[in-house]
């Protein structure tokens, strides 16, 4: 019962925070932060250790990433939890699939380690109270009118989603690890209203449904956990019919969530955000975040090595969270190419590559571009008419040598055939898999 009143306070709260205008809101966000400040260095050994003077002032603060926060588990989080038992936990729950035991009240999870080396996760269950009243207030497209079935794809089930469950709402954890055609089965039997997977997954779902292999008719769909593509988007929304709403969501936090235009606003009533820019527009950014309602595992100031785009206009839904355009990817996916006037190394966004992809040709199903060296691209396409192959490989030829040739060393591009993802790996349509990644420190 304790549960579901601050499952349902925190819903309240993100509803009426929903209301303020820009001034207000930025006003209560400076006052969470310096509370949540305050309070961390009361309980968290490692800060404590950092003798910070100016406890309200987030720039006195160290910035953090994934190994320092490793580095430093033991004496980081608030609970006097141990790295060592916690990964034996986590080791165990996803050898087993079975991802209920915690510590005390505290869920362990294991980040799916795309950016390197896998991470630990600490939630409360105050903090998973937190989670779900947010989650709730901001993706249920009806509040607690009706019913929901939820349908989550995610590559581990957690305390997380359980902790939602009750009489209006309803989550069903679908394996990834899982067979294709026995989450069709699921999926027929179950009828979920919402449907949240990563595009490559609801990629799927559609082409089942459009095959007349599944019949389902959610009244939202979620993408999450990959980046999606515009040649996914208009195929997904196509099929079923209805705008997708997409997720920002990590281990180290649920970041943002496209509102009911589409808008995706980062959860800066959740995370205060600073942006480190990448270019002189100051336009695409990597995010560096402090979520100040986490307090079992601090993440203060924490560099995420995603790109992210802002958006120019304002959202017609008069949010007072920061609006974005796009999620491009990581930084280490950025494309590294040769300025033939600089001649020096310089980061290619990603945007730019996948544009002249998607606007190449309509025979062009799926894709992959992948750069193996400062000299070598390989491009794999999945078409839907083998006997334009020639012809659609030619025009992304001509599109990618149109926007590099002029300002780039031009690589060599070549055509392989498209290799299927696997189930538990993230799909990347642009990927950087040069041997020597230390060639990032050298780029302008």
């Amino acid at each position: 019962m304790i549960k579901i009143l601050n499952i349902l306070q925190n819903y309240l709260n993100v509803k009426r925070i929903q209301t303020f205008s820009n001034k207000k809101f930025h006003k209560w966000q400076n006052k969470q932060l310096q509370k949540h400040l305050k309070w961390v260095n009361l309980h968290s050994p490692y800060f404590q250790s950092l003798k910070i003077k100016n406890l309200t002032n987030i720039t006195q603060y160290p910035f953090m990433d994934k190994q320092i926060m490793m580095d430093n588990f033991d004496e980081l989080n608030t609970k006097g939890i141990k790295k060592e038992a916690a990964f034996q936990v986590a080791l165990n729950a996803e050898e087993h699939r079975d991802f209920s035991p915690t510590i005390g009240n505290t869920t362990v999870g294991l980040s799916s380690g795309t950016s390197g080396n896998r991470g630990i996760f600490l939630v409360s269950e105050e903090e998973q109270s937190a989670w779900a009243g947010t989650i709730l207030a901001k993706l249920l497209p009806n509040g607690f009118k009706n019913k929901e079935k939820i349908a989550f794809f995610l590559r581990a089930n957690s305390n997380l989603y359980e902790s939602v469950k009750n009489k209006k709402i309803e989550f069903a954890f679908f394996d990834l690890l899982h067979d294709f055609e026995q989450h069709i089965r699921r999926l027929e039997e179950y009828q979920p209203t919402i449907l949240a997977a990563p595009p490559s997954m609801v990629r799927r779902l559609a082409e089942a449904v459009q095959e007349k292999k599944l019949t389902i008719h959610p009244i939202k769909i979620i993408t999450m956990a990959e980046v999606l593509d515009p040649i996914d988007a208009v195929y997904i929304e196509k099929v079923f019919q209805q705008k997708i709403h997409q997720v920002y969501q990590c281990t180290e936090g649920f970041l943002g969530c496209s509102c009911s235009h589409g808008t995706i606003h980062l959860n800066e009533d959740i995370v205060f955000i600073e942006k480190q820019f990448l270019d002189p527009q100051k336009i695409k950014f990597y995010p560096i975040i402090t979520d100040f309602r986490r307090r079992t595992q601090p993440i203060i100031r924490y560099r995420l090595n995603d790109i992210l785009t802002l958006k120019n206009d304002p959202c017609p839904c008069g949010s007072p969270l920061l609006a974005i355009e796009q999620i491009e990817g990581r930084m280490d996916d950025l494309f590294i190419l040769r300025n033939k006037i600089k001649n020096q190394l310089e980061y290619v966004f990603p945007d730019f590559i996948r544009r002249a992809c998607i606007t190449a040709s309509e025979n062009l199903k799926e894709y992959k571009v992948i750069q193996h060296s400062e000299h070598a691209i390989e491009v794999q396409c999945l078409v839907n008419d083998e006997m334009k192959r020639q012809e659609t490989e030619q025009h992304i030829q001509g599109n990618l040598l149109a926007f590099l040739q002029d300002k780039y060393v031009t690589p060599t591009i070549t055509f392989g055939p498209y290799e299927e993802p696997q189930p538990l790996i993230k799909l990347k349509r642009i990927e950087n898999k040069m041997p020597v990644k230390e060639v990032r420190h050298h780029v302008e």
